[in-house]
């Protein structure tokens, strides 16, 4: 399989789970969300933390 019939299956793929579960594709993107809140919260702090 090439790199563009993975990237169709891979779309085709989430738009089925889009569709059939939309509850759960909405806390997924949810939690993909605040993961990324929360690592770039703790860069944050790092960056804070580093001395001049």
């Amino acid at each position: 399989m090439n790199k563009k019939h993975l990237k169709m299956a891979s779309l085709a793929f989430v738009a089925w789970y889009v569709i059939s579960r939309p509850e759960g594709a909405a806390g997924l993107v949810n939690n993909a969300l605040s993961g990324l809140g929360t690592a770039a919260e703790s860069l944050s702090q790092f960056m804070g933390a580093i001395p001049n």
